[in-house]
């Protein structure tokens, strides 16, 4: 039970301080803000992988624990109870962000809600202005393929980054970050799509689908990939 406890905090971590950074900072239309929300996400990984990584593995993502399951680096009931945990980890941590933006000024409220087309009340993600749904969708299956594959890669008994895997872990979700945010607003990641998009309604959860089959389907072909390449089969 305490390693599921553990990936329901770290996912928590995760969404506040991830999802809070784009909301608090008012979206990410610029290019300061988008580094800022990449490095608000990258930085929860890292430092939620030396705080509970002993514990759980620090998955926080249901794409890295598919990832880990093709892997046969965990078991079925494992799998899903780590996902069940990582999407309640989600929405306790969306709903100190709506707690947080309701309880503020209204006028300050109002203009986290309508900041840019990037931010909504609780930081859900979307296809942004211009982006069709298959773009969004290739690019969610796309960087999530890339940061399971490098999450698979630094945790490898054999091959892997040792006590370096959690900063090699933050620094790529840091990247895909950098690239996708202008896409999507990046999810890679089914639990911290979830629960931002049932407190925000509309076009998030409209579009929801898009954010759990792509990063699934991601995490399966990097699965797949590390297979060939590591020697597995």
């Amino acid at each position: 039970m305490k390693k599921y406890l553990a990936e329901m905090v770290g996912t928590m971590v995760l969404v506040l301080m991830g999802c809070g950074s784009a909301v608090f900072n008012f979206g990410c239309g610029t290019t300061a803000q988008v580094l800022t929300v990449a490095m608000a996400f990258g930085l929860s990984v890292v430092a939620m992988a030396y705080a509970i990584g002993g514990i759980s593995g620090c998955h926080i993502n249901p794409a890295i624990t598919l990832g880990m399951l093709l892997s046969k680096r965990i078991g079925g009931k494992d799998a899903a109870m780590y996902m069940l945990f990582q999407v309640i980890g989600a929405f306790i941590g969306s709903a100190i962000i709506w707690a947080m933006v309701a309880g503020s000024d209204p006028g300050t409220a109002t203009y986290i809600a309508q900041a840019g087309a990037f931010a909504t009340t609780t930081g859900a993600n979307a296809c942004q202005p211009g982006v069709s749904v298959g773009t969004g969708l290739l690019a969610e299956i796309v960087f999530t393929c890339v940061f399971v594959l490098v999450a698979l890669g630094a945790t490898d008994g054999r091959r892997g980054a040792g006590n370096l895997a959690g900063l090699a872990i933050g620094l790529a979700l840091v990247l895909v970050h950098i690239v996708c945010i202008p896409i999507t607003g990046t999810s890679v990641n089914p639990a911290r799509s979830i629960a931002p998009a049932v407190f925000a309604g509309g076009k998030a959860l409209a579009q929801l689908w898009i954010f759990i089959i792509g990063p699934m389907a991601g995490a399966a072909i990097a699965a797949g990939i590390w297979r060939v390449v590591a020697g597995r089969d």
